[in-house]
């Protein structure tokens, strides 16, 4: 291949991830605690060696896919009035115990199980802050959760929520649509806002990711229309050095 098209082709695989992200936002926009996914884009720089500089210069810039981060933006509280259903106000997350160890978590819907346990839609249960999961007795009817995290009942405290944050951000890799795994060390919130009866709704706003995927299919097109007419091109020039005079 010539440069214009292995330039055009880095545009074309990038901005097929680029879609690829987008639509997988929204199909999670009914997700609870989902937050969006942005890409970001970089030049890569192929600098020319044993060649006379081209005009221009002796680089050439093709299209990077650098990174895939989130935006931590907060959603939208929806209430539910069910009383284990939990949202956070600010910084934080659930810690919930998976088969592959402690993962975080903003989707607050939750549930009772057969033995007690307060699980996740997964059947992960919740822990506490002591990283243990939180254990109801047969007993426990009416269910109360302080902004703080505190769990109670009629019959008296049940415990405390575990509400953490990663001390390095960046360090948050997610699994699925609504677990993260950290990849480094956690720490309690030191002022913990948890709401009982509502859930935070993904931070994806349906209408703005449609509208940007029409745009960013647009740009596909172009790109491999680009690619398409530069090998028509070459083929034609092939063909009129072939042909005898």
């Amino acid at each position: 291949m010539q440069n214009p098209t292995t330039i055009a082709l880095s545009r074309v695989v990038a901005q097929q991830r680029l879609i690829d992200i987008t639509a997988n936002n929204i199909a999670n926009s009914g997700t609870a605690g989902y937050k969006a996914e942005r890409m970001m884009f970089g030049d890569w720089l192929s600098r020319q060696t044993h060649t006379t500089a081209p005009s221009g210069g002796q680089s050439i810039t093709y299209t990077e896919d650098k990174a895939v981060y989130r935006d931590n933006r907060e959603g939208a509280l929806s209430r539910t009035n069910n009383p284990l259903d939990l949202a956070i106000k600010g910084d934080g997350y659930f810690t919930v115990n998976t088969a592959n160890g402690p993962r975080l978590t903003r989707g607050g819907h939750f549930s009772l199980n057969a033995t007690g346990n307060i699980v996740d839609a997964e059947g992960n249960p919740l822990l506490d802050n002591g990283g243990q999961p939180l254990q109801l007795s047969p007993t426990d009817a009416t269910i109360t959760v302080a902004g703080d995290g505190t769990m109670s009942s009629e019959n008296g405290q049940i415990g405390q929520i575990g509400i953490v944050t990663p001390n390095d951000p960046t360090a948050l890799l997610a699994e699925g649509n609504q677990l993260f795994r950290s990849t480094g060390a956690t720490s309690p919130v030191a002022a913990p806002a948890v709401i009982q009866g509502m859930i935070e709704q993904s931070n994806v706003q349906p209408v703005l990711e449609l509208t940007a995927m029409m745009d960013q299919s647009r740009e596909f097109e172009f790109a491999t229309q680009f690619i398409q007419e530069e090998d028509n091109r070459q083929m034609n020039s092939i063909d009129k050095i072939m042909t005898p005079a």
